[in-house]
Parts: structure tokens; C-alpha cells; sequence
């Protein structure tokens, strides 16, 4: 299995299009080592031709633009990417469907019901691509069960159900249903490894923990260092717990959760711009080099 992490970064990028915090402003002055990253979003190939999508962020153009394996050119509008899964439906991980309004043909899109609602209601992405080629549906259970992928053979594919926040637009914004937000495990049956990719994590369940300790390699959430970073850069005064986000330096946070496992490969993704860990040299991002645990960033591939 490859994986390829076409965005690391959290809504917004990094830089973020109107923040002057201390990275945003350390970056564009060049004061601080750090990498641009683009909204969040990874591929996963069983064969290293077709590519499954793991949300479409708004960044898409440009991702695909840096990943050639995306285009193999073999007709006149051609694409690498055979089928679109969506975790949750929030803004960044959906608004890119839009740009690919233009295939040649339905998109073969895998969501939970919760997701699908929301995508024919309060945020109608699904309703306006109905206006160009469509999409052909695939409900994702929240019941653990696995499913396959008919363009991904030797992919096994299940969905872990996530206590994170619903997007604004949501009926059940501030009381989420099963499948507002899932992660996903993937597993290769040919090298018996697995993935569990989870960039959105509100509260870290027993049964997620089994998930993630079993993993051969975890891309979980890194989006903030502390719960009130945001605060900090006077920005808004909501807590990231509040967002649906657990943050990685607290007691219970994600690092003292990764911290107690020894199989999997340890993988931020999902970096807020305000998080100091974007700043390599920071003494935060130390922490987590001392610790194994890595910063996802654009480009980054992984072989299961």
C-alpha cells in the first residue's frame, strides 16, 4: 500500500491567507525554518495507478498539480483517481469536490449517511455536481464493518466512528451523530500491514485506541499544541476541544496517547497554523523528535 500525503495542514493552509500570527508572519519574513502546507487530504494506492482520494480540500488543484502520478495522460481527459472517500463534512475536506466537477463520468464517492445529509442540505456539494456528471453514492457503515473498494483490490477498508465536532452548517453541529466524523483503517492483505488515518479527533474512545495501537502506521490529528492556543494569538477564544480537536501537549492529549504505544509509525497531520510544531526549530517540535512522533507534511509518502 502507498500512501501519499497530498495536504498536512489544518482549514486555511499554512500560511493562512489573512493571519499574522508569530508562524504566519515568522514564514512570510522568512524568520522562522518551517514548509507551506496545504488543507489536509491523502491518497492511498493499492498499485500505485489508481489512486483512492481521502477528502477533497480546496487545495485540490494544487496538490494535484505537485502529484504527477494523478495524471497519467492515457486519454484526452484522464484522471488517476478512481474513487473519493470523505471522513467528515466539514469545509476543507469537502469544497474541492467542486473543482472536480468535470470528470468524465459520476464520481464513485464513499461517505457515512450523516456526511451525505449534509452535503444535500446545509452544505449542497452534492446537489451542484448533480449539475455536471454526478455522483454514484456508496454508504460507509459506522458499524466497524469492513467494506472493499473495486478499484483498490487487496485494499480492506473500515470506518471507525470519531467523537469530533459536525460542521456549522449541520443540524447536529454541537450534538453529533454516528458518522459525523469517522477515521479509517486501512489494511493491505498482501503485506498484512495496516493504516489508521484519523486527521479530525475530538476524544480519543477505547475503541479507537485499540485501532491505533494496532496500527502499523497512525496520521492522526495534530491540529494545536495546547486546548487555548488560539487565544494565545488572539484569534478567537474557543478551545480546540471546542472544534472537535484534541491537543497534543496536555495530560490525555495526543502525544501522552501516542507515547504509550510501541507498534505503529507516529504521524501528525492536520496542523493548525497557529501550532508551534510547525516551526522545526521550535522547542515543541523537539519535544515531539525526542518522542518519534513526526509532523506530516505535503509530498510525504509512506509504503505499507
Amino acid at each position: 500500500m502507498q500512501v501519499h500525503v497530498l495536504g498536512s495542514g489544518a482549514g486555511g493552509g499554512f500560511p493562512q491567507w489573512n493571519c499574522n500570527c508569530a508562524n504566519c508572519k515568522g514564514f512570510r519574513e522568512g524568520t522562522i525554518k518551517a514548509s507551506a502546507r496545504t488543507q489536509s487530504s491523502i491518497a492511498i494506492s493499492a498499485d500505485g495507478e489508481s489512486w483512492i482520494l481521502f477528502n477533497a480540500s480546496p487545495d485540490i488543484k494544487k496538490q494535484m498539480d505537485d502529484f504527477p502520478a494523478f495524471q497519467p495522460a492515457r486519454m484526452v481527459r484522464d484522471t488517476a483517481i478512481t474513487a473519493i472517500v470523505i471522513t467528515d463534512a466539514q469545509i476543507d475536506h469537502v469544497t474541492g469536490l467542486l473543482t472536480l466537477r468535470e470528470h468524465n463520468k459520476p464520481w464513485d464517492i464513499y461517505c457515512t449517511s450523516a456526511v451525505h445529509d449534509d452535503l444535500t442540505t446545509g452544505f449542497p456539494v452534492f446537489n451542484i455536481l448533480g449539475h455536471f456528471r454526478g455522483i454514484h453514492w456508496h454508504e460507509v457503515n459506522t458499524e466497524q464493518r469492513s467494506f472493499t473498494i473495486p478499484s483498490a483490490p487487496g485494499l480492506i477498508f473500515t470506518a471507525v466512528p470519531l467523537k469530533s465536532e459536525a460542521p456549522p452548517y449541520s443540524p447536529h453541529r454541537h450534538n453529533t451523530v454516528p458518522g459525523d466524523n469517522i477515521g479509517m483503517r486501512i489494511e493491505d492483505t498482501r503485506t498484512g500491514k495496516n493504516l489508521f488515518y484519523a486527521p479530525g479527533l475530538g476524544v480519543a474512545e477505547d475503541h479507537v485506541i485499540d485501532y491505533m495501537k494496532n496500527a502499523d502506521c497512525v496520521l492522526v490529528d495534530g491540529t494545536v499544541w495546547t486546548d487555548d492556543e488560539m487565544s494565545h494569538e488572539g484569534i478567537s477564544n474557543k478551545r480546540a476541544q471546542e472544534m472537535g480537536h484534541l491537543d497534543q501537549s496536555s495530560e490525555g492529549g495526543i502525544m501522552s496517547i501516542l507515547n504509550s504505544m510501541t507498534k505503529p509509525r507516529k504521524i501528525l497531520i492536520h496542523i493548525n497554523n497557529t501550532n508551534p510544531i510547525l516551526n522545526e526549530e521550535s522547542p515543541q517540535r523537539q519535544i515531539l523528535n525526542n518522542a518519534q512522533i513526526e509532523v506530516a507534511f505535503d509530498g510525504m509518502d509512506i509504503e505499507l
